[in-house]
């Protein structure tokens, strides 16, 4: 049976997608070398974008995303402002969450974005609340939980999981399998070579994808949603994919082989779509080039807005803490 075609100003706006994420987190790759530019911990998923485009794209306004701490891809791929997201990472006031979320706690109402966390494990059972409220309320919209393959070890996970599959919530679970829990690789903490497997335990439906393909990703991202739009209940991807850099920027990654980054390298998600396009005939090279350029000048100009915005005053350390009942 042959795939109905992807229609050529989507792919284009998978690939543009996929470029301003990587220009956006070189460039904190860039300022979290400089002294006291970039405050905090920096984990980026450089080399990830096919994952985070191909499965946002599939998602309707309506719905919502919960994320983790590689977090910038899924919430750029959702249209998250670029200033505002890059003045919060730097800690400004004028960022998505005031300057008091930084990279790993974010979130961005606006875009559907109900939250990201460094807590490893800590996404899909808050997701399964949001799910929950979805299918109580009747709405229209699914949730969708990412998480990678440490984390898929998690019991909060798991616990999740079965939640979801037994009260079929419109829940999709997508595992970013990018090869390392940290500084481990997945034989040295995971059972099985298939996480998806692990769905049919929570009577969902469970598929692994090539998680560097946009277009393969897209359509099961389409086809999965769809399922759990159904109210069939919950389903499960996992996108095989690759940690180009360190765990954190602070990583240099000393455990890892440089001739295994050079073979993800030539796998790249990025280099290897501009090609596809290319062969294709859907974009030349003079457009690559401008789809490359926009997006620098996107993030340079975010840049330029958050060092102009400044750091949030001691007034409000106690604002957006925590919320009082009514009439307290």
């Amino acid at each position: 049976m042959t795939e109905n075609p992807i229609a050529p100003d989507l792919r284009t706006r998978l690939y543009t997608r996929m470029i301003l994420i990587r220009k956006f987190e070189e460039k904190i790759t860039a300022l979290s070398q400089e002294p006291n530019r970039m405050p905090g911990m920096q984990i980026l998923a450089t080399g990830q974008e096919a994952v985070a485009t191909g499965i946002v794209s599939a998602l309707d306004p309506a719905d919502v995303i919960v994320s983790n701490h590689r977090s910038h891809g899924h919430l750029l791929a959702r249209g998250a402002d670029l200033d505002s997201l890059m003045a919060e990472i730097m800690a400004k006031e004028t960022g998505v969450n005031g300057g008091k979320a930084g990279t790993l706690h974010l979130a961005v109402p606006d875009v559907n974005a109900l939250m990201t966390s460094t807590v490893v494990g800590a996404g899909p059972p808050l997701a399964v609340g949001a799910a929950f409220a979805q299918q109580y309320q009747r709405a229209k919209g699914i949730t969708v939980v990412f998480f990678g393959d440490g984390a898929a070890a998690e019991g909060s996970v798991h616990e999740a999981m079965n939640l979801a599959g037994v009260w079929k919530l419109p829940l999709l679970f997508v595992c970013e399998n990018n090869c390392w829990a940290g500084a481990q690789r997945p034989e040295e903490h995971c059972a099985t070579r298939h996480i998806s497997q692990r769905a049919g335990g929570y009577d969902m439906p469970g598929r692994s994808v090539d998680g560097n393909d946009v277009e393969a990703v897209y359509r099961l991202a389409v086809e999965l949603a769809a399922h759990c739009r159904s109210g069939w209940g919950p389903a499960f991807i996992e996108a095989h994919t690759y940690r180009m850099r360190g765990h954190g920027e602070q990583d240099r990654q000393h455990y890892v082989d440089p001739g295994e980054l050079e073979i993800w390298a030539a796998r790249c998600p990025i280099r290897c779509y501009r090609q596809k396009l290319l062969d294709d005939g859907v974009l030349d090279a003079a457009q690559i080039l401008a789809i490359d350029r926009d997006a620098e000048t996107r993030v340079a100009a975010a840049v330029a807005f958050a060092d102009a915005s400044p750091y949030p005053g001691a007034e409000t350390a106690l604002t957006d803490v925590f919320v009082l009942p009514p009439n307290a």
